[in-house]
């Protein structure tokens, strides 16, 4: 289990990360391992201090099950800085994945490179954080 973690951490995807398993006689399904990074609950380490930080969040789907990922990441030094998985995407989840994020790292001086998602923005806003767009 935490060979899978660690793989899917290192930045290999949920199949890549499925397939190098496979070379090991290891056979699980991408839910598995989704499951056991969730349960992991793996984090970038706290203590941060960037001056931008790029925020963004993709649709991955798992089996016939779709997620929101969101990310924030150190764009001088490209370090995660937190991750979040959820099964919707709305304000209220953006604003959670911006608490967390400030409780780990001091961002509250930073600005938040986004695109132009409306959730993003209204978060950052109702957050106080200072954000420019970025395409």
């Amino acid at each position: 289990m935490e060979l899978r973690i660690r793989l899917h951490l290192a930045g290999l995807s949920l199949s890549n990360t499925i397939r190098e398993l496979e070379k090991f006689g290891v056979e699980r399904s991408r839910k598995a391992v989704h499951d056991w990074v969730q349960k992991a609950n793996l984090q970038p380490a706290a203590g941060a201090n960037p001056n931008r930080v790029a925020l963004d969040e993709t649709v991955i789907r798992i089996d016939d099950q779709q997620y929101w990922l969101y990310a924030a990441v150190d764009p001088e030094t490209n370090r995660i800085l937190h991750t979040r998985l959820f099964s919707t995407t709305t304000t209220i989840l953006t604003e959670i994945f911006l608490r967390e994020l400030t409780e780990k790292h001091d961002i509250n001086d930073a600005v938040f490179l986004v695109n132009r998602a409306h959730h993003l923005q209204t978060a950052l806003r109702r957050r106080g954080l200072r954000f420019r767009y970025e395409n």
